[in-house]
């Protein structure tokens, strides 16, 4: 199986099937680093990022954005001084979707490419 963040999204339409709990299982190993929470009963991946300081945390959020935009899959994104709080989930199926996961590693890779704090 290729990685998940070497995928793309497949577009989604409402009443596409969530993932079921075997496809967690084979999922989630691959993002070891997120949780799945439920908020208002809707199941999401969720995750923390920190950084040394606000500008570092703004930088993440806008290389997520556009990580978000070129698979045309967006996130709830909370930026604050030192941290960024990541929040996938497909909206149309009020669920977790293949498409999900597969984000979830590429915010993984993007946080991975933040420059060392001081740099750039």
């Amino acid at each position: 199986m290729d990685p998940l963040k070497t995928r793309t999204c497949e577009p989604c339409r409402k009443g596409a099937p969530t993932v079921t709990a075997d496809e967690i299982a084979e999922l989630h190993p691959q993002i070891p680093e997120w949780t799945i929470v439920e908020p208002g009963g809707i199941p999401r991946l969720e995750r923390v990022f920190t950084f040394p300081d606000f500008a570092s945390a703004l930088e993440f959020t806008n290389r997520v954005g556009a990580i978000a935009e070129d698979e045309d899959h967006h996130p709830a994104l909370l930026t604050e001084w030192g941290r960024v709080t990541v929040g996938w989930w497909t909206h149309k199926i009020r669920g977790l979707h293949r498409n999900d996961f597969v984000m979830a590693a590429k915010t993984d890779e993007a946080f991975g490419s933040s420059p060392a704090p001081g740099a750039g």
